[in-house]
């Protein structure tokens, strides 16, 4: 579990692919902190550390994980949002945040909001998606590349978040272009709310 505060960005240093499975070695400031079987979310996925040695830790990510995000597209260098899973006897920052990623967007506009920056992100929709819970509501929370976040505008298959300077600073939100795909995690309230309603038809 895990609260969508970034603690830092971790750098890939190496990529092992084996079958359909890949490993990623990162780098970041806490790898010392770092435990076997711990978990970590990665741009929003939650994987398992399996390795450690020296000041990198490694983990990894089966077919179906790449598949649904844009961890396949990671390269040595690239930066990944890290959070290490939530304590229990702390404030909630965020909101509740499952590590796993529903589906990927791709980031469509980038506009000046007279210092912050509005994205826009785009997804793949269909009626069954949302009687799963894919979608977003005004207001509402979003995971975006394990960020958590406040949604703006939404459409039937477009949102908007506002990004303030420090968002900018501390995670990948600085790396995102035209065109860049992330990660998606829709709020799970809404996804019990769908269910529910779906179930309610039945």
């Amino acid at each position: 579990m895990f609260s969508g505060i970034v603690e830092e960005m971790a750098t890939v240093v190496a990529i092992e692919r084996t079958g359909g499975n890949v490993d990623f070695t990162l780098n970041c400031s806490f790898v010392d902190e770092l435990k076997i079987d711990q978990s970590v979310s990665h741009n929003g996925v939650c994987l398992t550390v399996v390795k450690i040695v020296d000041n990198t830790y490694t983990v990894t990510a089966m077919r179906e994980t790449l598949e649904r995000s844009n961890l396949g597209q990671l390269e040595v260098g690239s930066r990944v949002n890290v959070e290490r899973s939530m304590l229990m006897n702390g404030r909630l920052d965020g909101h509740i945040v499952q590590g796993h990623v529903d589906c990927t967007a791709l980031c469509t506009d980038m506009t000046d909001a007279d210092g912050s920056t509005y994205f826009t992100f785009k997804y793949e929709t269909s009626r069954e998606m949302v009687g799963r819970g894919y979608f977003t509501v005004d207001k509402g929370s979003v995971t975006v590349n394990g960020v958590s976040l406040t949604v703006c505008n939404p459409t039937e298959d477009t949102f908007q978040v506002a990004i303030i300077p420090y968002t900018m600073e501390h995670t990948n939100f600085c790396d995102i272009r035209l065109g860049t795909a992330v990660n998606l995690e829709f709020d799970i309230l809404g996804k019990y709310i769908a269910r529910l309603s779906t179930l309610s038809k039945d």
